[in-house]
């Protein structure tokens, strides 16, 4: 089905805004001090994610549930999508992502509000940092290293998306099928970098934590590795694009 450009980024950003809300939300559940959740640990993140790409790619339906930059340019560059329709993706699914991020704070407003401190004011636990909520960071600080596991993780998930019997049309795929690529990629590649393969899911929300979100003591964005989940997703995007075109 034909879309136009606003319903493009209309239904990215609603697809992406439900993503990063339930993303960012299984991060904030694991990692704030007062939540009934805390430390539950990896797996449930892997699937808390895998999820919330179900969730989010179901609802944007009609434009194809790319909620993700690097599915949408590897469409293009199959010849499924015009390009044209490109920057209205992309811009969908950057401010849904920005917006996703701001609503999982308002859930867990009064949680941030007692990470570090009491009702009263005081610490009660110092540089508990909550910047991993939202956007992605390395657990080793070789951003070329890192750029090459973004680059394998992405291409692991757009591979699956491009190969698939359905011939890389992301909205005739099985999204319970497409979360469980995502938890794959999670569970298997995901600690090195904490796995975005998406550069929206990792731009819109450290850009509404940088700028927008009253968090106390709320610690540096990293805009210094903040690169690596942008560029090594798009490469790996064009990589896989062209490898089908060769091969399909």
């Amino acid at each position: 089905m034909d879309i136009t450009a606003a319903q493009a980024f209309g239904w990215e950003f609603l697809g992406t805004m439900l993503l990063l809300l339930l993303g960012n939300g299984v991060c904030a559940l694991n990692a704030l001090r007062t939540s009934g959740g805390r430390n539950t640990g990896w797996l449930l993140i892997a699937f808390g994610w895998g999820m919330a790409v179900f969730v989010g790619a179901s609802v944007a339906d009609i434009s194809g549930g790319h909620l993700n930059p690097a599915v949408t340019l590897m469409v293009a560059v199959r010849g499924g999508l015009q390009w044209s329709l490109v920057p209205w993706y992309m811009a969908g699914q950057i401010v849904g992502a920005f917006f996703g991020a701001v609503l999982c704070w308002a859930a867990f407003k009064q949680l941030f509000d007692a990470n570090n401190y009491d009702e009263d004011g005081n610490v009660t636990h110092a540089n508990q940092s909550t910047g991993g909520i939202f956007f992605t960071g390395p657990a080793h600080p070789k951003n070329g290293w890192n750029a090459v596991t973004e680059f394998i993780g992405t291409f692991v998930l757009l591979a699956w998306i491009a190969f698939a019997p359905t011939g890389g049309e992301i909205s005739n795929l099985k999204y319970f099928a497409v979360a469980f690529v995502v938890v794959a990629v999670g569970m298997s590649l995901g600690s090195p970098t904490g796995y975005a393969i998406n550069p929206a899911r990792d731009l819109g929300p450290r850009l509404a934590y940088a700028f927008v979100l009253p968090i106390k003591d709320k610690g540096s964005a990293n805009w210094g590795y903040a690169w690596v989940p942008i560029v090594a997703p798009m490469l790996a995007a064009v990589f896989t694009g062209v490898l089908a075109n060769v091969l399909v």
